[in-house]
């Protein structure tokens, strides 16, 4: 099981930029792909992006294309999420998740995932 800790949110104005992490404790770090989903209360859990264990692919909700980029780190077992242009329809809370995977695939439905965060809040203002 990896444990996952996400950190880097905050209250921010419209516009402006924040980047989310996730540091993992787990020794085969290079062997899970990973995501950020977020959700905000009384809705679904959303993807945000995905990336697949090599962190070479990737994928974005059609919202946050061109202003979000995922990124992995393998060197220091941490996953970002580099938020940009932030607009408040952004608001929710941030969720790291991982899965241990022999593919080079990324994974976009939250079941697929086995361990999760404990969520980061990002509020964006007008």
């Amino acid at each position: 099981q990896v444990r996952l800790v996400e950190s880097g949110g905050g209250s921010v104005q419209t516009r402006a930029s924040l980047r989310l992490s996730c540091a993992a404790s787990v020794s085969a770090f290079s062997f899970y792909a990973m995501a950020w989903f977020r959700q905000v209360l009384g809705k679904d859990r959303e993807l945000v992006a995905a990336v697949s264990r090599s962190g070479l692919e990737a994928v974005y909700v059609d919202s946050v294309k061109g202003r979000f980029t995922i990124s992995k780190d393998s060197t220091n077992k941490t996953l970002y999420l580099q938020m940009n242009n932030l607009q408040p329809e952004d608001t929710a809370i941030y969720y790291c998740a991982a899965r241990l995977t022999s593919t080079g695939y990324y994974y976009e439905n939250s079941e697929q995932y086995n361990d999760w965060g404990q969520g980061t809040q990002v509020t964006v203002s007008s």
